[in-house]
């Protein structure tokens, strides 16, 4: 299964979104993109493939999200992506694709939607938040 996470490794909910990628077997395509950030063309496709506005791949902690007056909810998706494209700390993540969608993987859990879901193992957040029990079944 082709799979690619658009990561921060700074951030504790994408690389356990990472981690539970990896606990299924598959090796994923790993964006870092604060380091190569994905094109403002690019950014907005994998938006309407979540099905969500582009507002909701935005985060504003610890961004210049209210020094830039983004919570203005008259700002077109081109300003908002000139936000991001200059600015791609703005980019939530992680973000996720894989062959059955796109998603912000926001609580890391999510990714498992995206996943096989034959081959669950035990598994647990960093945080030692259970993810997987023992029987392999998602504990929600």
């Amino acid at each position: 299964m082709d799979v690619v996470i658009y990561h921060n490794p700074a951030c504790g909910t994408s690389r356990n979104t990472l981690a539970l990628i990896r606990h299924l077997g598959i090796e994923p395509h790993v964006v870092e993109y604060l380091k190569t950030p994905p094109s403002r063309a690019l950014i907005a496709q994998l938006a309407a493939r979540t099905g969500e506005p582009l507002r909701a791949l935005m985060r504003e902690k610890g961004t210049p999200w209210a020094e830039l007056g983004l919570d203005d909810p008259t700002l077109s998706d081109d300003r908002l992506l000139d936000a991001i494209e200059a600015h791609p700390g703005l980019l939530n993540r992680p973000l996720v694709v894989s062959p059955r969608g796109v998603r912000l993987c926001r609580p890391s859990e999510a990714v498992l939607d995206l996943l096989p879901d034959e081959g669950l193992k035990p598994f647990v957040k960093e945080d030692g938040e259970v993810v997987v029990d023992a029987a392999g079944r998602r504990v929600r």
